[in-house]
């Protein structure tokens, strides 16, 4: 009998879950899609920006189904990766059970709502979008390698 694969646990964190965490969310769930089990978190939850939505669904990735959730909303959950989008999430990063590999990765926050034109702000939101998508793809590719626990991306 073959021995079924448990998929790859991973938490994508940032401070509001609102953009970055929830694009990567999208992304590592578009392109591991049976290895891994993909949540994300903010220390300070928000909402899931319309543009975030919005620029994902340019490259084929649907989040319109995404919440902003809290990490407190993860109890005692275990992950083999925590990776960390913005710089105030790794200060502030909760202890968390097990022994998960942490990652970091800070990303360009996206302007506030209102901060400047539409257009500025879905061209920074695009170029998030893409950083992200290099950077899970170099994490899919150092991943890969059997034993390899270090995982030089960005």
């Amino acid at each position: 009998m073959e021995k079924v694969k448990e998929r790859i646990r991973v938490l994508i964190l940032c401070t509001g879950n609102s953009a970055r965490s929830q694009m990567a969310e999208g992304i590592l769930r578009h392109l591991g899609r049976e290895q891994f089990e993909v949540f994300s978190a903010g220390v300070n939850p928000s909402y899931v920006r319309p543009e975030a939505v919005e620029v994902m669904s340019e490259v084929g990735i649907d989040i319109s189904g995404h919440r902003s959730k809290s990490i407190v909303e993860l109890g005692e959950s275990t992950f083999d990766y925590v990776i960390t989008v913005c710089d105030h999430a790794r200060e502030v990063c909760p202890v968390l059970p097990g022994d998960a590999i942490l990652l970091h990765q800070s990303f360009e926050d996206p302007p506030p709502p209102g901060s400047r034109s539409r257009e500025e702000t879905l061209e920074v939101f695009r170029r998030v979008r893409d950083e992200i998508l290099d950077w899970i793809n170099c994490f899919l590719r150092g991943i890969s390698k059997p034993g390899d626990q270090s995982i030089e991306c960005g």
